[in-house]
């Protein structure tokens, strides 16, 4: 006859419940285990305030300096007696008078005074000038570069007219053929002006002037429709026998 097992002391009957028991344990005891932390003591130490020292601390007490006033100036000396001198001069008075107009004071007014503008010479070279001054007899001439010979022509054969020869022979220069360079202008009214002459003998320049001051008075040159003053330049040429 085999013998019969109690139940309630089989092992293996509870065995699902003991290892789900331990399982959940070994789980718990893991988890603890990863989250434990340690900290250091002098950490904990440093990180600590002690109020208890900044309570029992004496804060000193400030004292207020007060500064004495400085002293007072001392009082200024006494004045010396000054003995009072009559004046023997008399002092005129300078009596400033007032520049504002009364109400009884008639203003009178002034007119006002046109202020002519001068214009400026201006100076157009000869060989430029669109318009030059014309010498009598040149009237008739077409074109400006015909006046221009024209006026040439006359002012050469005048000089020869009127110019002294001669007088070279007489100041002893050397045979041959001499020149004095002349240089004139014609202003805006037509008139000879800034003679100047340049020559072997101051004689002969001062013959050259009187010669050149003797010219006609000309019709004056114009450049765009205006009056302008014209140089004009030419030298006089004169042969010195032996």
């Amino acid at each position: 006859m085999e013998p019969k097992k109690n139940p309630k002391s089989d092992v293996k009957r509870n065995s699902s419940l003991y290892f789900a028991v331990g399982l959940a344990l070994m789980l718990g005891i893991t988890y603890m285990a990863i989250n434990y932390k340690t900290y250091d003591k002098s950490d904990v130490v440093a990180d600590t305030l002690n109020l208890d020292d900044e309570l029992d601390e004496e804060v000193p007490i400030t004292e207020q300096v007060v500064t004495p006033p400085p002293p007072p100036p001392p009082p200024p000396a006494a004045p010396e007696v000054i003995e009072v001198v009559e004046d023997e001069e008399e002092v005129e008075e300078t009596v400033i008078e007032s520049t504002e107009t009364e109400m009884e004071t008639e203003i009178v007014e002034v007119e006002e005074v046109e202020v002519e503008e001068v214009e400026e010479d201006i100076e157009v070279p000869f060989h430029v000038i669109e318009n030059v001054a014309v010498f009598p007899g040149c009237e008739n001439k077409k074109g400006n570069e015909a006046k221009k010979q024209c006026m040439n022509e006359k002012v050469n054969k005048f000089i020869q007219r009127k110019f002294n020869t001669e007088l070279a022979n007489e100041l002893g220069l050397t045979p041959g053929k001499k020149r004095v360079f002349v240089r004139f202008k014609v202003d805006k009214a037509g008139s000879i002006t800034a003679i100047q002459a340049r020559g072997p003998h101051p004689a002969l320049e001062k013959e050259a002037k009187r010669v050149i001051g003797k010219l006609p008075k000309m019709k004056p040159g114009k450049q765009r429709g205006k009056p302008v003053v014209m140089p004009f330049s030419i030298p006089i040429v004169f042969q010195v026998q032996d």
